[in-house]
């Protein structure tokens, strides 16, 4: 038993002799979000990322899955940071295996732009 009140209710139950099981089934459910991207290019989005946790992972897998045809890209301030210290998995690495094109913001693909230029990357 998970809680104090979850033994109260199973020794309840115990003895009144109800036939009972715990947790024994699960079921699938969904909550409904909306996604809002960071930037539109035509039919492209762009999503930057600098840190990259597991709950953006989570929404950005069901992003995908609720909108298959649409084209997300990654922009990464740091695509070799590691998902987490014990991980050796990368972003552009979870990117990649996951699907999403992706690049560091400084080397965006002017394909990705509908332009011929390079982007420079900013001075400070």
């Amino acid at each position: 038993m998970r809680s104090g009140l979850e033994r109260q209710v199973a020794e309840l139950l115990d003895e009144l002799k109800i036939d009972y099981k715990y947790e024994d089934s699960k079921f699938p459910y969904v909550i409904e979000h909306t996604y809002t991207p960071d930037f539109r290019i035509g039919d492209i989005y762009l999503e930057t990322k600098g840190y990259f946790d597991a709950p953006s992972r989570r929404k950005m897998l069901a992003v995908k899955k609720a909108n298959p045809d649409l084209d997300i890209r990654l922009v990464f301030q740091a695509p070799h940071n590691k998902i987490n210290k014990k991980s050796k998995t990368t972003y552009a690495k979870w990117a990649t295996k996951n699907g999403f094109p992706w690049c560091a913001y400084y080397a965006i693909p002017t394909s990705w732009l509908g332009v011929g230029v390079p982007i420079p990357p900013s001075v400070s």
